[in-house]
């Protein structure tokens, strides 16, 4: 049972198997880092939802003396906090997201521990984080990606300086995908941490890993908010480039409204995962 946890684990970049991340979202094309961000990531918590809610779920599996759910919120918190953490200290843009899918990790695994606990609204959650975490995560890989073909990598955070300036449209997708990110309201990401942490506060035994998630939450508004502030609040020097193609321009208006969407109107999607 561990050691197919272990491998699950690796493949969501949970502590301790994360280390390969950072360097695979910076070596990668962004399109590609964009492709792992969300769909492996759904992809390998959709097989840790089937495997641990299905074949492991007996109490005396999940909760035993070597039980899975203890050991998934202990996980989860060295997950969240590494992640939120080191991402505070990183220049490079696909670092910090890395760090930022890292920490992301960490707060589904809060939802897996719930449904350790035996939790019902634990699962219906955990899908609607990975849907809204999907929406954003590609929206926001997509913003990069147009912004990298047009010369410049922006590997930096300073490198996204004056942006609005030159392109405020593009400006303010960046800083809608990255408040849902943070699960800064009116977004997806809001609803999304609201309902996994509803469901896993239902177990006393999961009250200080919530406390935990919120704590680092907060954390993490600061080293999302340093791309938007280079943005809106800080000048580069450099001609306006080209406007995205009409493929790309269609990507961002749709994860841009459904990212609203989620934040405005969360229950049919919630519904429908129930």
């Amino acid at each position: 049972m561990f050691l197919i946890l272990a491998a699950l684990l690796f493949k969501v970049a949970a502590v301790p198997f994360h280390m390969w991340l950072p360097d695979a979202y910076e070596g990668a094309p962004t399109p590609v880092t964009g492709f792992m961000a969300a769909g492996i990531k759904a992809a390998a918590f959709g097989g840790m939802i089937r495997l641990l809610g299905s074949a492991l779920a007996r109490p005396e599996v999940a909760l035993g003396h070597a039980g899975w759910a203890r050991a998934i919120g202990l996980l989860a918190f060295a997950t969240m906090t590494l992640g939120n953490l080191a991402a505070i200290r990183q220049e490079s843009v696909k670092r910090m997201l890395a760090y930022s899918a890292i920490a992301h990790a960490g707060y589904l695994l809060v939802g897996v521990a719930a449904i350790g606990y035996g939790v019902a609204a634990a699962q219906p959650a955990l899908i609607f984080y990975l849907g809204a975490y999907a929406a954003t995560t590609l929206g926001t890989f997509a913003v990069a990606a147009w912004v990298g073909r047009q010369g410049d990598e922006c590997l930096h955070v300073d490198d996204w300086s004056g942006i609005a300036r030159r392109r405020p449209a593009l400006a303010l997708a960046m800083t809608l995908f990255l408040l849902s990110l943070a699960g800064v309201p009116p977004t997806g990401g809001f609803f999304a941490k609201f309902y996994l942490l509803r469901a896993a506060v239902e177990r006393p035994e999961l009250v200080w890993l919530v406390v935990a998630a919120v704590l680092n939450s907060v954390i993490s508004v600061y080293y999302y908010l340093r791309i938007v502030v280079a943005m809106y609040f800080r000048n580069r020097a450099e001609p306006a480039r080209g406007y995205p193609s009409i493929a790309t321009g269609v990507v961002l208006v749709v994860l841009a409204a459904v990212v609203l969407m989620l934040g405005v109107f969360p229950s049919p999607l919630l519904a429908l995962v129930q």
